[in-house]
């Protein structure tokens, strides 16, 4: 397994080290076809790509890929060379249905060499040992098709206190982190100490923000993108720094992609 990932995720350096990869999401383009999406991402040079799967959006719906799997399986080998490093996946269906829904988006990770699922955390007010349940069945089917699960760190979830996020990884086998530092910065736990989730983390999603704002434009806000980078060497990170950018108004959205692209590149 070890060495699988390392193929998926990382280049091969001089002394054997790895390279840490940007890549971006398509909910950077999110009322956007999947197709055009990842278009526009090629065009903006991007050479890996995290795919959004979410039911409320219109690229591709968990219910679709349990539906139609043959056809979403197309969908997402149809990429224009670019490398699909994660799936985000966000289910809406309730009871059995929803474990059959993420049991097929394994599936659908298996058949395309992805390792990363991305699902967000329970909503605040959800019972701690329900959450836990749902996490445990969640982290047992993907490590079945030989995948694993990164919960989103999220302002309004359970994952907005980095102390509820250790635990919650701490108590569910094989789970991680999809770290969003965006929402410790415009949240309540602003300020607090994020180091301690690094070995958490699986994957990262990126844009600028402040205290006030989640987005802002790239270069205008309080992320430290050398720092969490530093921070992420320190525990051997060697995976994904993900672009997941809405468009601001009065904004050139290609033009602020590329920018955070170019960042990142210096950076690494």
């Amino acid at each position: 397994m070890i060495a699988f990932e390392h193929a998926v995720y990382g280049l091969l350096l001089p002394g054997g080290s790895e390279a840490v990869l940007v890549a971006a999401s398509t909910e950077c383009f999110r009322s956007l076809s999947l197709p055009e999406a990842v278009k526009r991402l090629v065009d903006l040079e991007f050479c890996n790509l995290e795919i959004a799967i979410h039911e409320g959006g219109c690229q591709l719906r968990p219910s679709e890929v349990e539906a139609n799997f043959d056809k979403t399986l197309t969908l997402c080998r149809d990429t224009h060379r670019l490398n699909v490093l994660a799936y985000s996946v966000e289910i809406e269906a309730t009871g059995e249905e929803y474990y059959r829904q993420f049991r097929a988006v394994c599936r659908l990770a298996k058949a395309t060499k992805v390792v990363t699922l991305v699902v967000p955390s329970a909503e605040l007010g959800t019972p701690f040992n329900e959450e836990v349940e749902r996490l445990r069945r969640l982290a047992d089917l993907a490590a079945l098709e030989g995948s694993r699960v990164g919960m989103k760190t999220t302002v309004g979830c359970l994952t907005e206190d980095p102390d509820t996020a250790m635990v919650l990884c701490d108590n569910v086998k094989g789970l991680g982190l999809t770290f969003d530092p965006s929402h410790f910065v415009c949240g309540p736990h602003a300020n607090r100490n994020t180091e301690k989730l690094m070995k958490y983390v699986y994957h990262v999603h990126l844009r600028d923000s402040t205290r006030k704002e989640l987005q802002v434009r790239v270069g205008k806000g309080d992320i430290e993108y050398g720092r969490l980078i530093s921070q992420l060497r320190k525990v051997g990170y060697n995976r994904a720094l993900t672009v997941h950018m809405a468009e601001l108004p009065d904004a050139d959205h290609g033009g602020e992609l590329r920018k955070m692209r170019l960042l990142l590149e210096s950076l690494l």
